[in-house]
């Protein structure tokens, strides 16, 4: 039954996929970009830079769903301890605001590697991260963002602030 109602969604949203896809066109489909900015854990302030790819979905005219997968690093360390990579698996939901701004919210999964220094030993937390932005549609095809993200570490570890921009393009 399950299987049923999963494919009777599924074909139900490739039907009218297309037709609402027009309204909210510059938000849709797969997309890549690079990001950086400031970026602070416990009491250690640093740049963070990476890369992103999502793929988005028009759910209604105004409303987009999909996943994001990100990989960045930072330059934050501290006593002989330095944040290493970065990965992090989102699910977001944007909302049109007006055909060149889009306004998202976002929730996922982060996995940051930390590694101590003169040494090939390190570990690594796990955590949710959750944050917002904007992103601003310069043509059909490349985009502006701002960004704030908070990460919530496993075992009361310190959180983790972001603030990036980022500039990305949609295929």
């Amino acid at each position: 039954m399950k299987t049923v109602i999963f494919a009777a969604a599924v074909a139900a949203a490739a039907v009218s996929a297309p037709a609402v896809a027009q309204d909210a066109a510059p938000f849709t489909g797969p997309r890549a970009g690079v990001t950086a900015g400031y970026d602070k854990l416990g009491g250690e302030d640093g740049f963070a830079y990476g890369v992103t790819t999502g793929f988005d979905l028009a759910v209604t005219p105004n409303i987009t769903f999909g996943p994001e997968v990100s990989l960045s690093d930072t330059t934050v360390g501290d006593a002989g301890l330095e944040l290493s990579r970065d990965l992090a698996a989102s699910v977001r939901l944007g909302y049109v605001l007006n055909p060149q701004l889009l306004a998202f919210g976002k929730v996922g999964y982060a996995n940051t590697r930390f590694e101590v220094s003169n040494s090939n030993a390190g570990f690594s937390v796990e955590g949710v991260r959750y944050g917002g932005g904007i992103e601003f549609a310069l043509n059909g095809n490349t985009y502006i963002s701002a960004e704030y993200q908070r990460t919530e570490y496993e075992d009361n570890f310190n959180g983790r602030d972001a603030g990036v921009v980022g500039v990305g393009f949609r295929f």
